[in-house]
This record gives C-alpha cells, structure tokens and sequence, in this order.
C-alpha cells in the first residue's frame, strides 16, 4: 500500500448496484458514519443538497478524459472514451489483454461529481474503508457488486463532490486496489484542495 494511504476500520451502510463501471445508480446513499453509525440520506440519484451553481463546481476548469488520459500516459491504454452511463462527468479507459494469466484486461475510470458527497452510494458494508491520501478523505470499496476483480475509491473534493476512481480487472481485487489507489494517488495531485 502507498505510503501517503491511511485507512481505518469504519463502514458506511447503503444498498444499491453499480450497473455498468462508472455508473453508480443506488437505491440509498448514506451520509457520513458518526461514531460508527450513520443515517439513510436522500435518494442516491439526486444530488444531496441541491445542484450547485456552476461557480461552485470544483471540477469546472477540469476534463476527466484528460485527467485519465494523463494518469495512463505510458501503461498501454487507448485514449479515454465518456462513459456510456455518465457521460458528461465519467471516462474510462480499456486496456485489451493479449494473455490474460500474465497481464488481464484492465478497465480504469475516474467520476468527477459535483453535488454528491464521498461517502454516498456505498455499495457494501463488509468492503467499505475509510482512509485518506495526504489528508484527502476517502472511501475505498473492494469486490464491487460482490464480485471479485472491481475496486472503488471515492475521494472528498469539497463538501458536497467527489471523485471516484474505478478498477477491473479480471477477477483479481488485491490488483484492482492497487491500481485503483496508483490511479487515486495521481488524482489527488491534481484535484483542487478544499
């Protein structure tokens, strides 16, 4: 793990499914654990304190094409496509495998969401960490939709948006986590501080 990676041991509790990658498209959100509990929010499809002016939109200067484009430079992934789901805030890319026993296709997004908190849309209670990169809040989540090989780190931007970075590959969640958390660290360089 990243030296600059700190996690701990509380969950949040949601029910929801994650369709395709990047969309994340719940039935509950949760707001933010207090002493290891925490409260249903609104609905995980509506932003949760209203849509925010366009002022007020951290990622307004950013393009997250450019972003994955930039943190892939050089690993062999095509150019950055939106995201069929959530196309005007997601990008993936998808790295085709020649021999999947020595290097297995590998899909990576990123998520830049104004007007939904870090801590919405956790997918499960058992696979859900808190921790942060230099300071920055985050969610990690393994073993999306209960299945092996998907990792998802949700990092706090301000206080109403997040960025998520997504990874599958294959069937092996112990890689997808460690490329999910490359990918986040390269990402908090270039996010906006609160």
């Amino acid at each position: 793990m990243n030296k600059n990676w700190r996690f701990v041991a509380k969950n949040c509790r949601a029910g929801g499914a994650l369709g395709v990658a990047l969309a994340i498209v719940g039935t509950a959100a949760c707001a933010n654990p207090v002493n290891g509990a925490v409260t249903p929010a609104a609905s995980a499809l509506a932003p949760t304190s209203g849509p925010a002016s366009r002022s007020d939109n951290p990622f307004a200067s950013l393009n997250q094409c450019q972003l994955v484009d930039q943190i892939l430079t050089g690993q062999g992934f095509p150019p950055a496509q939106p995201s069929v789901a959530d196309s005007s805030r997601s990008c993936r890319s998808k790295k085709e495998s020649q021999n999947a026993a020595i290097d297995p296709a590998t899909e990576v997004g990123v998520a830049l969401q104004n007007g939904q908190k870090y801590t919405d849309n956790i997918q499960n209670l058992n696979s859900a960490h808190n921790g942060n990169i230099d300071g920055r809040k985050l969610i990690e989540q393994r073993d999306l939709l209960g299945s092996p090989g998907g990792c998802q780190i949700g990092m706090e931007v301000g206080p109403n948006a997040r960025a998520l970075v997504i990874v599958l590959i294959g069937d092996d969640t112990a890689a997808a986590c460690k490329k999910a958390e490359d990918v986040a660290t390269a990402l908090d360089k270039l996010l906006p501080r609160n």
